[in-house]
Parts: structure tokens; sequence; C-alpha cells
């Protein structure tokens, strides 16, 4: 063990001959503790709220979307289907069909967007398991499953063999027949209302492929897109390379973060925003250690004396103090990293902090992503403010 790393180990356990010293000692080590478990806690609970605001939208959305590249449909054929069906990653696969529709129910309208889907839907989304009234899609009907919110503005009833929603679209080519209607319509009726969350509820009504195919008018092989399910060991290059090979160019591929950019953006920002806050408060907790150090400069100075006349250089004692600091930092870092990890794993457990006004237990998600962050944040700033209070240490 170098000298210069055993004084500093000597002077970091032993105590000093003035009470003070010992206690602006403490106190920095405690700072450090609260300061570096405060930066986990609430990273870990940020981390905790994201997974939780996320499941509401990763329970609709699919690991991966195929979408055309240029206008709004794909080419299905058996080709491209059957090349689908063979590639490993992918778990389970189903074709959409998606437009903006017209709906009227009674005397009320609004706008919304008809989804068709088949029956391998539910391999990649749970749809069936988010129906909160009624039941999922019955096969070759003419019923769909309405979000909450469109439900509850539009009135809609379940089961509901009187009333007729009506779904409607523009004609096409309708400039050739000037008297005709110019929306082609298909009634349907309301069987299932799903909830999912206050946006999705709004926007989506759930059809058969059939009734939207016919209500679309599009061939039999022609999509708007193809949502994807990986398996475990999906590899997302590999996935995408063998996607190209069948499409070529003519589509693109997006992840869940492309797919809701403007919400992913969002977290992000925020996480940085509460990161870059408690490293400010990690920072003049490091001037706690700052004014340890230099106190403990001036308390060995006598001993110092005798070391130079040792003959140890003065760069030597400099990197003595710069020592005793990051073992301050490491060692009060470690005990902050415990105790934190610890409170974040009871609450995992054995929740005892709720959400104000509910029973649901407070999100927390320890992650190793946090640890390391958290540790080289302090590991950093903390050789920074070593190497400036062992400046010190002068000839």
């Amino acid at each position: 063990m170098p000298v210069v790393l055993k004084i500093a180990w000597r002077y970091f356990f032993s105590k000093s001959g003035q009470t003070v010293i010992n206690r602006i000692n403490g106190i920095a080590l405690v700072v450090i503790v609260v300061a570096t478990a405060a930066l986990m806690i609430v990273l870990s609970a940020f981390a905790g709220l994201k997974d939780f605001g996320l499941s509401f939208s990763n329970v609709f959305d699919p690991d991966y979307r195929v979408v055309p590249a240029q206008g709004k449909t794909i080419l299905l054929d058996s080709t491209a289907l059957n090349g689908l069906k063979i590639i490993d990653e992918i778990a389970a696969f189903s074709p959409i069909l998606e437009e903006k529709v017209f709906l009227s129910f009674k005397e009320k309208n609004q706008v919304a967007y008809l989804k068709g889907v088949g029956p391998e839907y539910l391999s990649v989304i749970p749809a069936d398991s988010l129906v909160a009234v009624g039941e999922w899609l019955i096969p070759d009907s003419s019923a769909i499953v309405a979000g909450y919110g469109i439900g509850a503005e539009m009135d809609l009833g379940v089961y509901d063999y009187n009333s007729f929603l009506n779904i409607s679209i523009p004609r096409k080519n309708v400039k050739t027949h000037l008297r005709q209607n110019p929306f082609y319509t298909q009634q349907a009726v309301t069987i299932g209302l799903y909830q999912i969350s206050e946006d999705i509820d709004k926007r989506y009504v759930f059809s058969n492929l059939d009734f939207a195919r016919n209500l679309l008018q599009y061939p039999q092989d022609v999509f708007s897109s193809i949502e994807i399910k990986t398996s475990t060991k999906a590899h997302e290059k590999d996935l995408k390379n063998k996607i190209f090979s069948i499409f070529g160019d003519s589509v693109e591929i997006t992840d869940r973060a492309q797919l809701n950019p403007a919400l992913y953006k969002m977290l992000n920002t925020e996480h940085l925003a509460i990161y870059l806050i408690f490293t400010l408060v990690l920072i003049i907790a490091l001037f706690n250690v700052v004014g340890a150090l230099v106190m403990m400069i001036l308390d060995k100075k006598p001993q110092m004396n005798i070391l130079k006349a040792m003959g140890i250089p003065s760069f030597k004692l400099r990197q003595t103090f710069f020592l005793l600091g990051m073992m301050i930092i490491f060692f009060g870092g470690s005990i902050g990293l415990v105790i934190s990890s610890l409170v974040i794993f009871i609450q995992q457990w054995i929740p005892f902090i709720y959400v104000p006004g509910t029973t649901l237990p407070y999100p927390v998600k320890w992650d190793w992503t946090n640890l390391l962050l958290v540790m080289g944040t302090l590991m950093i700033l903390g050789s920074v403010a070593s190497a400036w209070a062992s400046r010190g240490v002068k000839q």
C-alpha cells in the first residue's frame, strides 16, 4: 500500500485531538449519506412513476409497428405473409386497417379512428382484458368496441339493438355523382367499452377486419399497418433487416418510443430536470467535505512538517488529503446507497407510502442505471471538491 494511502487511511479512521474537528468530519459524512440517499430515492421514484405512466400506453402500443413509407397502405400478399411467419424474432403479428371516420349516434356526432383488427390481434395486444363494460369483438359481426370516453360523450349503450351507431367515411370519386351522398355509411352495434387512458379512450373504435374493409373499400391484401409482438430474445437490428428484406424500402418500422415521441421526450426532460436539481443538492453537500478537509489540513499541520522533514514532497501530502476526501465521499456515498436501496426495496415489497387519497402504493423502481448514475456523479463531483480542498497543502 502506498505511503500516502496509508496516511489517508489512518487520518480517516483516527480521531482528532480537537472535538470540533471530529464533529465537522462526522457532519460531512452524514451530509454525504443523506444527499446520496435522497438522489437515489428520487430517481427511483421517478423511474417507478415513469413505468407506471407508460404502462397505460404500452398496453395499447405494440413492440413494433410496420407502416407505409409513402401513402396510406401496405401490400401484404401471401409471399410477404409467409415471410413474416418464419421470422424467429416475431412472436405474433396482426395486420391492421385504420382510418379516420365520422361517428353519429342519435343526435350526437364525433370524429374518431376506426381500427379494424383480426383474431390474431389479441396475440399482439391483450385488448380483451381492457374491456370495462361488455365484451370484445365477435368474429364475422358488425359489432364495435368503443372507448369509454367516446361512449360517455355519445351516450352509447352496450347491446342496444334498437339504435345503431353510424360510421361514415367520404366516398371516393364523389365528383362523378354530384347528387349522391358524399359519405359512405355502415351501421354497427356497440358490444363493449374499453378503458385505457383518457386520450386513447376518446380516439379509437375497434371493429372486425372485414367490417373495416367493407367500409373503407380496400382489397383483401391491402392494410394500413402491421403490429408486431417480438419474442423475448429478439434483436432490433436483425428484426428490421428481415422485415426490410420482405418489403424493401416501401415500409418504415417504428418502436414504442417512436410511436409516442412527445410522451418520451417529456419524460426524459423531467428526468433530466430532477437529476440536475438533486445534483445541485449534492454539490452543496460537498462543500461540507471541502470544509472538513480544510480543517483537517490545519489540524495536521504539525504532522505534515514532520513528514516533509522526512523527505515526503508537498504533492504527496496533497495526494494524501485528496484521498482522504475521496474516502469520506466513497464511504458516505456507499452508506447512502445501501440505506436508499433498503427503503426502495421495502416500498416495493411492503409498501408504506401511498398516493395521496388512494390505496395505490407509490411506485418505485430500483435500477442499476440509477445506482451507477448516482455513484458516478458523486465520485466525479467529489474528486473535484477534494482536489480543490487539497490545494491548501503548500510548500
